[in-house]
């Protein structure tokens, strides 16, 4: 097993503390890593593009705010201290009326914007 976090690994994470941190929206960072899943904190306001991840599910835990994540054919409401999962290959949007403070939980190597890529595509492995 291959547990490691950034600058401090003896040291509890602040979920909170570290989305704090981050000084754009849609920007995930890196706070903890396990085995090949990222756990990594973002702010979201505003609305994201649709897109899949194909290869893998996606877990959104909504530290602060509401985190809306459209599908297809609905739409689920996140509220804080609550977890969806994104099933693998299924279309989705994420979005927020003001910001939402989110854990991502996934992969390593996998794309907040899937195989869409253009300008809102984050660079991966940014540890805060």
């Amino acid at each position: 097993m291959s547990i490691s976090q950034s600058p401090d690994a003896s040291a509890p994470v602040n979920l909170m503390q570290k989305a704090t941190l981050i000084d754009q929206p849609w920007s995930p960072r890196m706070v903890a890593e396990m085995n090949d899943y990222q756990f990594k904190v973002v702010r979201i306001e505003g609305e994201f593009i649709w897109h899949s991840h194909p290869e893998t599910d996606e877990a959104f835990l909504v530290l602060e705010g509401t985190l809306r994540i459209d599908l297809l054919d609905s739409c689920v409401h996140v509220q804080a201290g609550e977890l969806y999962v994104v099933p693998r290959g299924i279309a989705h949007r994420t979005a927020a009326k003001g910001e939402a403070k989110v854990m991502m939980i996934e992969p390593r190597g996998v794309l907040n914007t899937g195989h869409e890529g253009g300008e809102r595509t984050a660079e991966n492995d940014l540890w805060i």
